[in-house]
């Protein structure tokens, strides 16, 4: 059974494409991901402010902010040796690059050029294949407006681009007005990837403390619709690879993502809710599942199921809000 597929201009031998997560902090779990079937791995993320403490830039930001929250030190995290620092980090790429046969991907989170470009540069030169540039930001002033927000996005792809000559994917939220046009000034920008999507995690509040308490949530597999119906309106209208991540478990998930148009799915929840073995098991699963509906490879599935191919277009617009609401009506009756 073929299962190779393309991604960020590599021929990869499968498409299951390990996420960042802190599994990856360890060679020898980069190896046993290797050898269970994955066919690249994303390294753990380095934060912007990780970047920032090197020149002292996050220190001040935080001290200048306690003019307006005594607590804003005590709720950011020293991030000094967290995920190694961004020495480690570069140390952490090339011996990854050393120990592994399957495309190293690096990724960078933050919101603004800042730093990242001149760090682009240094994790390019520490030999990773690809860079996945990690978007996380949360707008909160009134007077922001969406197109700056979106221009800001736009800004850092093509200051990081421009900076390094290694493929570019860009991992994003779908929380955009139009987020196929986005799609497209992120593509032009100079994206030759787009990943789908990044799983914002909301602060809880702990009504006995009277505090803001992170909350971490793994993804389920229910929160894989929203990533299959952009990865099937995208496929053949922009021209970037696509990634599928958020909700992929099992084998029966990355069919779906791959059908719907995805180059690739990644996973990071399955495996740490399962272990690395659980990488193997879906790799069974789908070439059992392929070879019982007579497929010969990956390719021939991809896009088999996207807006352009199904006979359905309709499916994925406002057709498929009325359908699910009327159809609920009628069987609520009964």
């Amino acid at each position: 059974m073929d299962l190779t597929t393309t991604y960020l201009g590599r021929e990869l031998s499968s498409p299951l494409v390990v996420s960042a997560s802190p599994l990856s902090e360890d060679v020898g779990n980069l190896r046993r991901m290797e050898d269970a079937g994955a066919g690249a791995v994303v390294l753990h993320s380095l934060f912007e402010e990780q970047i920032a403490i090197e020149s002292g830039h996050l220190d001040r930001s935080l001290s200048a902010a306690m003019d307006t929250s005594a607590e804003s030190l005590t709720y950011f995290p020293d991030l000094r040796s967290y995920n190694l620092g961004p020495e480690g980090y570069l140390e952490h790429v090339s011996r990854a690059k050393a120990a592994l046969g399957i495309p190293v991907i690096a990724s960078l989170n933050g919101t603004s050029s800042g730093g990242w470009v001149d760090f682009a540069r240094r994790i390019e030169g520490a030999g990773a294949d690809a860079l996945e540039l990690n978007v996380y930001y949360l707008p909160s002033d009134p007077h922001l407006t969406g197109a700056a927000v979106e221009q800001q996005y736009c800004d850092l792809v093509r200051d990081v681009r421009a900076a390094v000559r290694i493929p570019l994917a860009v991992k994003v939220g779908p929380q955009f007005t139009a987020f196929a046009n986005m799609a497209r000034r992120l593509e032009e920008a100079g994206a030759d990837a787009l990943v789908l999507f990044n799983r914002f995690y909301q602060p809880d509040l702990d009504v006995e403390r009277l505090e803001v308490v992170p909350s971490l949530t793994l993804s389920e597999s229910s929160e894989l619709l929203l990533r299959l119906h952009w990865a099937a309106v995208l496929h053949g209208r922009i021209h970037c690879d696509l990634a599928v991540t958020g909700g992929v478990h099992e084998a029966t998930d990355v069919l779906k993502a791959l059908m719907a148009g995805a180059n690739v799915a990644m996973l990071a929840s399955a495996l740490l809710k399962h272990g690395i073995p659980h990488l193997a098991t879906v790799r069974r699963e789908m070439e059992r599942w392929m070879e019982e509906h007579e497929y010969q490879s990956v390719k021939q599935m991809r896009g088999s199921l996207s807006q352009r191919s199904t006979a359905n277009p309709e499916a994925y617009e406002r057709a498929n809000y009325v359908k699910v609401i009327s159809s609920y009506a009628l069987t609520g009756t009964r």
